[in-house]
Order: C-alpha cells, then sequence, then structure tokens
C-alpha cells in the first residue's frame, strides 16, 4: 500500500516529474499524428489510383511482332466479348490514351498560364461513356462536390451523354465534338462549358511508326469538368470520345487498354489475372484473319493497378517506415528524460529509502516504488499523448487551415501535392501499439534507477546527508 501512496505523493511533490510526463506525451502524440498522415496519403493513393485504373489493365504486348510498323488491327468485340464473359469481372471498358497539347480559344481564355503560356501538356484519354461508368470513377468524379475549394467542379448537362454540347451552345459552322476537362485544368485556363479549345497532337508515320511533324489538331467545345482529387491528373487529363479521338489521330486501332472491375478485387484478383491470361491467349483478335495461323492471335498483358503504380505506393510505404523509425527516437529521448529524472530523485532520497528499509520493506518493495513513477508518467503521458494524437489526425485539415490562415503562411500547398486535402487514418492496432512501446520503453529507462535504490545498503542511506 506505501507504494501507491508515496509514488504518488513523489509524483506530485516534484514538478520535474511532469516534465518526463509532458515528454512522452509529444512523443506519442507525433508518432500517432504523422503515422495517420502517412497512411492516410498511402490509402487516398490506392483508392485515387485504383479508382481512375481500374482493377485490372489489359493492354498490347509491347513485344508483338509488328506487320509494316504497325499493331494489326484488332476484333474489339470479340476482344470485350472474352473480357466481360469472366465470372470475376464485373464491368470493362476500352480506352485510348494519347498526349498532346491543348490551346484555349483567345475569346475564352483571358491571361496567359504563367507556365505554359498559350499551350497545356494534355493526356487525352478516349473513352466509351456507358463501359466507363461500370468500370471506373468518372460519373462520382463529375458530381458537383460540397467543399469550399477552389476547383469546383461544373457538372455536364447529361450525365449519359456527356459529351453532347450543352443548350446554349452556339457555335460558328458545324457543332464541335465534346470534352471533359480536369477541373484544375478548366480553371487555371478560366474555362467553361460551350467555350472551345483546340486539341492539337502529333501523328505516328503508318510505315516507320516515327513521329510525324506536321502533326493533327480539332476543335472541341468544353461540356462538363470533373475531380478526381488527384492534382496531376486534374491538371492534365482531358476524356473525350473514343471514336472521335481515334479519328482526329487518324489511327485504325481505336484502344490501347482495356480498364477492368471486379466483383471483389482482393478475393478475386489472383484468379482473374490468370483466368483471363488464360481466355485471351486463346482467342483470336486479328481482323481480317491473315491465313497465318500463328499471325492471327494479338497478345496481351493482364496487370494488377498495383503493378502498374507499386513504385509509388512502394514508396509511400518506405516513407512511413522511414517517419516511423525516426520519430520513435523522440520516445527513446523521453525515455532518458526520465531516466535522468528518476536517477536524481533516488540519490535526493536515499535518506527516505534508508528509513522505509529500516522499517521492514523489502528491496523489491523499493524497487517497484520508483518503477511505479515511471509507469505513473508513461501512463499519463501516453493516454494524453494517444488523445492529442488522435484528434490532431481527425481534424488536421482543420488545424492546418487554421494556422495558415493565423501566421499568413501555407503549411500545405494543395497545388503541389497529389491531393487536394490532407488525409489521415487512424488506426486502432497502431495507436495502441504505440501507447504501448511507449510505456514498455519509459519502463526499461525507469528500470535502472529503481534497481540502484534497491540495492542501497540501509547504513548508509541513514547516514546520507
Amino acid at each position: 500500500m506505501y507504494r501507491w501512496f508515496l509514488s504518488l505523493r513523489y509524483l506530485r511533490a516534484r514538478r520535474t516529474n511532469w516534465i518526463g510526463a509532458a515528454g512522452i506525451t509529444v512523443a506519442v502524440a507525433a508518432l500517432i499524428l504523422i503515422l495517420s498522415i502517412m497512411s492516410g496519403f498511402l490509402q487516398e493513393s490506392r483508392d485515387h489510383l485504383r479508382g481512375n485504373l481500374g482493377d485490372l489493365i489489359v493492354m498490347p504486348n509491347q513485344d508483338y511482332p509488328l506487320s509494316d510498323g504497325l499493331l494489326p488491327k484488332t476484333d474489339e468485340a470479340s476482344l470485350m466479348e472474352i473480357v466481360r464473359a469472366n465470372p470475376h469481372v464485373r464491368g470493362a471498358s476500352m480506352q485510348m490514351a494519347w498526349y498532346g497539347m491543348l490551346v484555349p480559344d483567345s475569346k475564352s481564355s483571358l491571361l496567359k498560364h504563367p507556365v505554359f503560356g498559350d499551350l497545356s501538356l494534355i493526356h487525352l484519354v478516349g473513352i466509351d461513356v456507358p463501359d466507363e461508368y461500370g468500370a471506373s470513377d468518372l460519373r462520382e468524379n463529375m458530381k458537383p462536390t460540397e467543399d469550399s475549394s477552389s476547383f469546383q467542379v461544373i457538372p455536364v448537362t447529361d450525365p449519359q451523354h456527356p459529351f453532347e454540347p450543352p443548350p446554349f451552345y452556339r457555335p460558328d459552322g458545324a457543332p464541335k465534338s465534346g470534352i471533359i476537362l480536369g477541373a484544375q485544368l478548366a480553371a487555371a485556363w478560366n474555362l467553361h462549358p460551350g467555350d472551345e479549345v483546340e486539341l492539337f497532337s502529333l501523328g505516328v508515320d503508318p510505315i516507320t511508326r516515327s513521329i510525324e511533324g506536321q502533326g493533327c489538331n480539332r476543335t472541341f467545345v468544353v461540356t462538363g469538368t470533373f475531380r478526381s482529387g488527384e492534382n496531376d491528373m486534374d491538371m492534365e487529363r482531358v476524356y473525350v470520345d473514343r471514336r472521335a479521338l481515334a479519328d482526329m489521330l487518324g489511327r485504325t486501332t481505336a484502344w490501347s487498354q482495356i480498364l477492368i472491375k471486379l466483383h471483389d478485387y482482393e478475393a478475386d484478383k489472383v484468379a482473374a489475372v490468370s483466368t483471363l491470361r488464360s481466355s485471351l491467349a486463346e482467342g483470336r483478335f486479328v481482323h481480317p484473319p491473315s491465313g497465318n495461323d500463328e499471325s492471327d492471335y494479338f497478345r496481351t498483358e493482364v496487370r494488377t493497378w498495383e503493378d502498374l503504380r507499386g513504385n509509388l505506393l512502394g514508396a509511400i510505404e518506405n516513407e512511413k517506415s522511414l517517419m516511423g523509425i525516426m520519430l520513435s527516437l523522440v520516445m527513446v529521448v523521453a525515455g532518458f528524460t526520465v531516466f535522468a529524472i528518476l536517477s536524481m530523485m533516488v540519490s535526493e532520497k536515499r535518506r527516505d529509502i534508508g528509513i522505509l528499509t529500516a522499517l521492514g520493506a523489502h528491496p523489491s518493495g523499493v524497487m517497484s516504488l520508483f518503477l511505479m513513477i515511471g509507469c505513473w508518467q508513461a501512463f499519463l503521458g501516453a493516454s494524453l499523448g494517444a488523445l492529442l494524437g488522435v484528434l490532431g489526425a481527425v481534424h488536421i485539415d482543420a488545424i492546418e487551415t487554421s494556422l495558415s490562415n493565423t501566421f499568413g503562411i501555407q503549411i500545405f500547398d494543395r497545388s503541389i501535392y497529389l491531393f487536394d486535402h490532407i488525409p489521415s487514418v487512424v488506426e486502432v492496432t497502431g495507436v495502441a501499439l504505440i501507447v504501448l512501446g511507449a510505456v514498455t520503453c519509459t519502463l526499461i529507462f525507469a528500470a535502472f534507477p529503481a534497481w540502484r535504490a534497491a540495492r542501497l545498503n540501509p547504513i548508509d542511506a541513514l547516514r546520507f546527508e
């Protein structure tokens, strides 16, 4: 009983004990906050990349032998039929991806872009609307958002026909095909539905596969915008009808990849990849048939979205681990603080230790007395640190905005980072492990001073002045 009483009395009597508890609080809160933000970055990256890429991606095999410098014209209907027949597949969409430049109309773009001037490098993606809605998050990304971001979505007139020009559009001449821009791209050029823009791209020579110097261009009308939450994509991606893009580029093969959405990605991804590779390897997709059995088989590659973005996800995982190791050093520093405080306390309380021993206290009781002081520091510091860390992680976006407004600096520049908000995910298991690690680390550092107190000779302790 005396150990509880004296440990609490010593803890309250010496204010330096609160320094040790404060150090543990800071270490635990910082570790929980930073690791929650890194977990949020990883989770957001996975969600955005998976939503925009689909679960699986089918692409032409780059090692396929070319005929006259070109890939053979494939039978798209048969290819999609085999993909959709797979029992694991919920939806599939053909895409045609290419790169180009956007030239805004001088009447709609009031100012030049500070970086690109009169041109903007873009990523053209040709899609089939109904299929795309079933394989990616495009439909959700075109819905207006309720936050206060400066990059607001301008919805299309009819989501079922998103490339149809708005009703108020009055073209000079023949109506133009529609395009959907990323919200940041539209905001950077002050573009709105009904504005006309010119898309320019370089073609491919049908014989040599070299880039043609002349290029190709066509005028389109903006029908709306989308917002994926991924800044790079929102700043450069432009959706257009797949056939219109193929016609603009003069391509006979109007696809470059197939996005696939599975019923249950985590459970079915291995089986889906295996069965799709097998069924696609057996299918004949060259159209019209060449008469040569070997050349009638069009080789494809099937990859998961994690295969394509493994480097990015791996980098975030490594950064999270490194941040955890570095911030764990703060925990060690807090443990050294507890060690120093208890060591001084043992030296100052030698006479009290001698009296306790003379009154019959066992050395293990003396040791547990000082261990309890460290345990109180660990318990108070870890509990308060866990509370502050979790609250900070949950409200990190509001805290950052408030600090930025108060000090007049931009702590988290949303135009630079991948996301337009600070993501955070509080993992209960991670918080429990951090608290347990803090308590364990503190008790380890408190053990040596407590052991030294238990070894004091009561006669020498009573003589201490």
